[in-house]
């Protein structure tokens, strides 16, 4: 398994690229054993194992594609190198979740067929990173899972939920004027620092398990640019906000549409929900409402117990927690509605980080812990 992660990670795979890395996938399980092994429209790699009697499909699924590397950010490690020093494996995509994915694929191959009822499958999905759980419905309308493993990294607990995440556009129109009788017209760009400073003034809600909301400027753009001696007439900024349980697309616009009239600021202002459209190395393009719910299992739910049980028979002793970051679960759980939970090697923090890595030792417990929830919830 690790020499295996080790050639994922040396198989560079940014989102939109994954092709080769798909093949990668693929071979590796038809060298298992998989009964099936295939690439989907979107270009995903989706494996399944079949067990001795009928029973329900259990999806593990995890992204092959990753961030890219920041030019001129200095690692000092090879970042496609898939080295391994004191008891770490190196490189982009170790903890974000190429070795947890080599996880996943060794423990489904390895199960012993005659004590499964029912089928696992493993996806090794694709353009997570521009817009999660996009790939992951076309694979669950083909494998109709019963329940998911989300393969993110969680420090070996058991996640039961999740933060979902929108992108929202807000945008400022202005009265273009020459930049020498600025009196004449209306600034966009002057009206939108004042929304932004609403903005930052909003109380933001919090969740026991999940945390807080948040709200992160990510960009800022005015029309016309480069604005050559006259004022700009249009202003847009992209903020990224993190969503708790029961929020909605229309709270979270109404929320931002009131803020010109509350502050009395009088400023045309329009939110809106961005719409994600993003084309696959197969030529197909995923498109998608950017508002990607969050989501909470219950501790009680019988699958939580199951994988429970499944990582108790493994050896590990794991804690209950939570995404703070949004994944493909946003759709099997949030949209779906299909029991989930998270559960793989690595922390939060490591992902999208210069010298990522992950703990070999964490890898093969991983594994473990995968062949355990199989075995709990198709024995």
């Amino acid at each position: 398994m690790i020499p295996f992660a080790q050639s994922l990670i040396r198989c560079p795979s940014p989102a939109g690229e994954e092709g080769a890395v798909v093949e990668l996938i693929l071979a590796e399980m038809r060298g298992l054993g998989f009964d099936r092994a295939w690439r989907d429209e979107n270009g995903s790699a989706v494996g399944v194992i079949e067990g001795a009697r009928p029973g329900p499909t259990l999806l593990l699924d995890g992204h092959c594609d990753t961030v890219g590397i920041a030019p001129g950010v200095p690692w000092t490690r090879d970042p496609f190198g898939g080295g391994i020093a004191a008891g770490a494996l190196y490189g982009r995509g170790a903890a974000d979740m190429k070795g947890a994915l080599a996880a996943m694929i060794y423990a489904a191959g390895s199960v012993d067929r005659a004590r499964l009822a029912g089928r696992v499958a493993v996806s090794a999905t694709v353009m997570e990173e521009n817009l999660e759980g996009a790939a992951l419905k076309t694979v669950m309308a083909a494998v109709h899972p019963a329940c998911v493993v989300i393969g993110e990294a969680t420090d070996l607990c058991l996640n039961r939920g999740g933060r979902g995440r929108a992108e929202i556009h807000l945008e400022t129109i202005g009265r273009p004027a020459h930049s020498s009788t600025p009196h004449l017209g209306r600034n966009a760009v002057l009206d939108m620092l004042k929304v932004i400073q609403a903005v930052e003034r909003l109380p933001m809600r919090s969740d026991s398990l999940l945390g807080p909301t948040l709200l992160a400027l990510t960009d800022i753009i005015s029309d016309p640019y480069p604005a050559y001696s006259v004022l700009p007439s249009r202003c847009r900024v992209t903020y990224d906000r993190r969503l708790l349980p029961g929020e909605t697309a229309d709270g979270v616009l109404g929320d931002l549409q009131s803020l010109a009239d509350l502050e009395g600021l009088g400023i045309a202002l329009a939110a809106t929900i961005a719409q994600g459209e993003h084309r696959t190395y197969t030529g197909a393009t995923l498109r998608g409402l950017k508002f990607l719910p969050a989501w909470i299992l219950d501790e009680g739910h019988p699958f939580m117990q199951m994988a429970l049980r499944g990582l108790h028979s493994a050896g590990l002793a794991p804690q209950f927690g939570a995404y703070r970051f949004c994944t493909n679960a946003a759709y099997s759980a949030g949209i779906a509605g299909v029991p989930t939970v998270g559960f793989g090697p690595g922390r939060e923090e490591d992902a999208h980080v210069v010298d990522e890595q992950v703990e070999v030792a964490a890898l093969l417990a991983a594994e473990r812990g995968y062949r355990g929830i199989i075995g709990a919830v198709l024995r």
